[in-house]
């Protein structure tokens, strides 16, 4: 059996292993762009998967189609879909700025497989033809950012969200389990006024689930396609209403509310949508960095720093000191988070690039965010499985920063004043009192009213 078997495009012929479904387009892009080691977001191919069999779907619907390219077309579509063929998609990221490559590669390996299933040679491209019959009604400029999108849509809604909301709940179970654990609140990393352990968590939680209203927001643009533009935008070799079929193919397919784009020039020469979908990615990335430092912070210790929460023990911390617990789990987030925020950054950059009727960075755009959607959900799991699951609060040690706090003289500034309240903390900062005794012995307030007034419970809500 030969190594390689000859394909033929319109440039000419190209050998092709003879083991592999793709073609000659998709070999010359691989001797073409052996760029990195970035593979195209796997989510594409579900992507594509489900596209191609929707427009196979609308085509045959409006008698373009045979019913045997039908069959042939959404028997292979499924199987892709099942996990098959994956290795059968092999181009990097770095290829063109449309993402032509990546579409004819896909062409290539449904029709060279329905000439498999067909009985017939691969690279014959019968009964299916990877242009005429695959990539019928359609061109990559509209296929292509509709795959992005559907990808994009399918990773948020799918994945990234149902995390969310699991992170979110983690964080509320904890903020209602703390409720009454009255701790010393902070503001410019020096002590304030007392606030519960719950409440501050209720803040961490409140970030992560106004995060998810933003993302469900930003999705009803990206839920709207340029399918049916083809070249431009003007629908050029696709029938009339191909559009409103193959996208109602796609809706169903997925159970999603995708929608045809209004004006297709717009969704093909720019992907605001996908900006805006990437700036939700970045805020949701910056709440999970100040959730990931937050803990962090207060974790820190166990005995010489703040040391109010305690991380469960997963892992040697260090190599050469033993005993050690580190925030490697706060660390991973974080790190995360930062890389979301620079993926957006590029997809800013790559948005802009919408040189009249196309964009030409849609595989930067995609590849970045894939990756924010893929790593955050990730990453959010593993940090509610193994911190957030066994956090724990060191209620003694927060007993203590209370009792020490010099902010507790905030209570008593409406009875005295606030010039005062600040001499009483002053006084005993300065001579390492207490304030019940700097307020004693400046003769400020008597013992009964101190009690009375400073009580951290008290300070934790309004009072009337």
């Amino acid at each position: 059996m030969d190594d390689f078997r000859i394909e033929k495009d319109s440039l000419g012929t190209v050998e092709v292993p003879a083991d592999k479904l793709w073609g000659a387009q998709t070999q010359r892009a691989l001797q073409l762009f052996d760029i990195g080691n970035d593979a195209m977001p796997r989510e594409m191919i579900e992507a594509y998967g489900v596209l191609k069999m929707a427009c196979a779907l609308a085509n045959h619907g409006a008698d373009r189609l045979s019913g045997e390219a039908r069959d042939l077309i959404v028997g292979v579509c499924e199987e892709i879909l099942s996990g098959h063929h994956a290795d059968m998609f092999p181009l990097s990221v770095w290829i063109s700025g449309s993402g032509t490559q990546f579409n004819m590669n896909v062409n290539e390996v449904i029709a060279n497989r329905c000439s498999q299933i067909a009985g017939k040679p691969l690279g014959s491209k019968e009964p299916v033809h990877p242009n005429d019959h695959v990539n019928r009604s359609q061109s990559t400029n509209d296929n292509f950012p509709s795959a992005m999108y559907m990808a994009a849509a399918l990773g948020v809604s799918r994945d990234l969200i149902p995390v969310a909301r699991i992170f979110a709940e983690s964080l509320a179970t904890h903020a209602t389990a703390w409720e009454g654990v009255v701790k010393i609140g902070r503001t410019h990393m020096q002590d304030a006024t007392p606030l519960t352990l719950g409440q501050e968590f209720s803040g961490y939680a409140g970030l992560i689930e106004d995060n998810v209203v933003r993302l469900e927001a930003a999705l009803q643009d990206v839920f709207k396609l340029p399918l049916g533009g083809t070249a431009v935008g003007t629908g050029i070799n696709a029938y009339p209403g191909f559009d409103k079929d193959a996208i109602g193919h796609i809706a169903d397919l997925t159970g999603l509310p995708f929608v045809p784009a209004a004006n297709k020039f717009t969704v093909q020469g720019s992907h605001d949508a996908l900006i805006q979908l990437s700036g939700s990615l970045k805020t949701l990335a910056s709440s999970l960095y100040k959730i990931a430092c937050d803990i962090r912070l207060l974790a820190c210790g166990p005995r010489a720093g703040l040391g109010e929460l305690v991380l469960p023990a997963n892992e040697p911390g260090s190599s050469i000191m033993p005993g050690k617990v580190n925030p490697t789990q706060c660390e991973a987030l974080s790190m995360v988070a930062i890389q979301v925020m620079a993926n957006d950054y590029a997809i800013t950059l790559g948005g802009s690039g919408g040189i009249l009727e196309m964009n030409v960075y849609k595989p930067l755009m995609i590849h970045n965010i894939m990756q924010s959607i893929r790593t955050m959900a990730g990453a959010m799991l593993s940090f509610k499985s193994h911190l957030l699951d066994g956090l724990t609060a060191n209620t003694d040690r927060i007993k203590e920063l209370v009792g020490r706090s010099l902010m507790l003289v905030t209570a008593l500034s409406p009875a005295i004043g606030y010039e005062k309240a600040a001499k009483i903390a002053m006084h005993a900062h300065g001579s390492g009192s207490t304030l019940k005794e700097a307020a004693l012995e400046l003769g400020y307030v008597t013992e009964v009213e101190f009690d009375d007034l400073v009580v951290p419970e008290k300070m934790v809500r309004p009072q009337a």
